[in-house]
């Protein structure tokens, strides 16, 4: 049965190969970029691809709260249902770390857009939906005030911070929802694969890319994953794991969620 799945920078790395598999799967995806040009090119080569699954395009900024609510508000009124959300942009470097909003964007982008934009959506993806929320094995512990802009981080610090904050997050909606609304998994899809994200911090060409795009995908879509919610997935394990001891404290957990 085809599932209408949105996948969050899927213009390029990791997004772009997911994208790729489940279109090939006869799925309908929702691209998402910031760049019209680059999502328009995209989307031409994605629609031509075998497999019938159907394709279209939505343009935001991540780092801009106002956007997120706007792209949440366009994916409603064009959907009434959401099979699944797959919380995949990043940013790991950056050369102006500072939003228009004041946040950090490492924060923004990898963490609070995420929570923000699972939260618009959840009345689309109801009982029976997923949110695939792409964490990493990389996690130190968050400090609260870096959390709302108000700490000047290194870029593998800040990233660091901000991927155990989603996993944070994923971890204290899932207790608190329960069984009234999606599945929510944080999922760290392997480390030094080879995205653009790790060629720009790390300078190497990294692993097989679609070693992240079939766990992404069997996330998506497998039965495994169904009665996961609140669970952390480790694909250099290839199992599900414990992630950051933070991540398991209820207490700290809402702190950050009450932060964001």
């Amino acid at each position: 049965m085809q599932k209408i799945i949105l996948v969050t920078g899927s213009t390029d790395g990791i997004g772009l190969a997911t994208a790729k598999m489940l279109i090939s799967l006869g799925h309908h995806v929702l691209l998402h970029g910031r760049s019209h040009a680059r999502l328009e090119k995209v989307e031409k080569a994605l629609s031509a691809l075998p497999g019938g699954g159907r394709v279209e395009s939505h343009v935001a900024d991540l780092s801009r709260m106002a956007e997120v609510e706007a792209f949440a508000k366009t994916v409603a009124e064009k959907h009434a249902k959401l099979d699944v959300l797959i919380n995949n942009a990043g940013v790991y470097k950056t050369s102006d770390p500072v939003t228009p909003d004041g946040l950090d964007v490492r924060f923004a982008v990898n963490t609070i857009a995420p929570y923000l934009l699972t939260q618009e959506l959840l009345p689309l993806l109801g009982t029976s939906g997923r949110v695939i929320n792409v964490s990493s094995a990389a996690q130190s512990p968050v400090d609260p005030k870096a959390l709302v802009g108000q700490g000047h981080l290194s870029d593998g610090a800040a990233y660091a911070q901000s991927k155990l904050a989603l996993t944070m997050w994923s971890h204290s909606m899932a207790l608190s929802l329960k069984d009234h609304g999606p599945a929510i998994i944080a999922l760290n899809p392997g480390s030094m694969l080879g995205s653009k994200m790790v060629k720009e911090a790390f300078g190497v060409d990294g692993g097989d890319i679609r070693i992240g795009a079939e766990i992404l995908s069997r996330a998506a879509l497998a039965d495994e994953f169904e009665t996961a919610s609140g669970q952390y997935f480790d694909n250099d394990s290839g199992q599900f794991a414990s992630p950051h001891p933070d991540a398991l404290n209820l207490q700290k957990c809402e702190e950050i969620v009450r932060g964001i």
